[in-house]
């Protein structure tokens, strides 16, 4: 299903929703990341190589509302096996809500629903200053009783070569798989694949975290040109079509995003999305598209992360999410 949210960068993919980010933290990162670490595990979403001991037996929950009547919910959880790696389990729900249907002399044929989800369940192995991560996903996308099922797989690494230093880099690719059933047999399309490379580097006396992601390393061209846009007059006055520009198409691969940490329960981020800002923005009029503003609150064991993200000058999204640590609580079972 398309969504608002997504840029077009050229070619059709199924199940676009698995490269939405699922939480407020990852939105305010612009979207994605493949190297900023933190204690909420929906960050293994992002990067199953992020599944790090801070998020061991942390629980979050999310919620996003897009524009009309779509909305997204996440939940995810964290552990440690000791013997057999870290673990990460997610779902993600998202809805369309109710459409109306019509045959074709237009006369109601009443309501059915559009909805998606994906299963995920990651894990992670440190060895040395790398730490590499699997992850698999099942795809679900209904509309109107039917069904299409995809399986897709993430697999990533991050390198810190410092304990006492914020730097990390992490490589990451994402949604590689297969549409095991197709809505038509006609109809199988290939997953949102990408490739990441990014840095997340807090500089010495700096009180700033600043994170850098490259993306869709394996798809140069994503610059989109609509066939139907309107060109400008040269001196001829003869109408000139908008052409592939280099500067612009590089921009697009990559976001960029800062953190200022607050002390150790309140942080401030903004992101910026080029790709989305140039495919979101209306004709003459940008609307702030592709940037989005955060902040993360710590209330006595609660975390709470809250992410505007500006998708064009006619919407909007909010991002909550809400991650605790379970420790207690299987302590006192203990």
């Amino acid at each position: 299903m398309p969504l608002a949210a997504q840029a077009q960068i050229g070619g059709r993919a199924a199940f676009p929703f698995l490269s939405l980010p699922p939480s407020a933290q990852l939105a305010a990162l612009g979207g994605m990341t493949a190297s900023a670490r933190s204690s909420d595990p929906t960050q293994f979403f992002a990067n199953p190589a992020l599944l790090h001991a801070d998020m061991d037996h942390a629980a979050a929950v999310s919620y996003v509302s897009y524009v009309s009547d779509i909305k997204q919910s996440t939940a995810a959880y964290a552990f440690n096996t000791e013997k057999r790696g870290r673990f990460g389990l997610g779902l993600t729900y998202l809805s369309y809500g109710s459409l109306e249907s019509y045959d074709a002399a237009g006369n109601s044929l009443g309501s059915f629903s559009v909805n998606e989800y994906a299963l995920t369940a990651a894990d992670s192995y440190t060895k040395g200053k790398f730490t590499f991560g699997l992850a698999a996903k099942l795809a679900v996308s209904g509309i109107a009783g039917n069904r299409a099922v995809g399986l897709a797989g993430d697999a990533g690494v991050l390198y810190k070569p410092h304990d006492d230093q914020d730097f990390t880099v992490g490589l990451v690719v994402k949604n590689a798989g297969y549409m095991l059933k197709p809505y038509t047999a006609a109809a199988r399309e290939p997953l949102p694949l990408d490739v990441q490379l990014g840095t997340t580097i807090k500089p010495a006396h700096m009180p700033l975290r600043f994170t850098l992601t490259a993306h869709h390393l394996h798809q140069w061209r994503i610059q989109y040109l609509d066939p139907n846009a309107r060109g400008t007059l040269n001196a001829n006055n003869e109408e000139v079509k908008p052409s592939f520009n280099f500067g612009d198409n590089l921009a697009r691969h990559f976001t960029a995003a800062a953190e200022l940490p607050m002390g150790k329960s309140l942080s401030l981020r903004v992101g910026y999305n080029h790709l989305q800002a140039r495919e979101l923005r209306l004709d003459n009029v940008g609307g702030g598209a592709g940037f989005s503003f955060g902040a993360m609150i710590k209330i006595s064991q609660f975390q709470l992360d809250y992410t505007y993200a500006t998708l064009q000058a006619a919407g909007s999204s909010n991002y909550f999410t809400l991650s605790r640590s379970l420790d207690s609580f299987l302590k006192k079972k203990d």
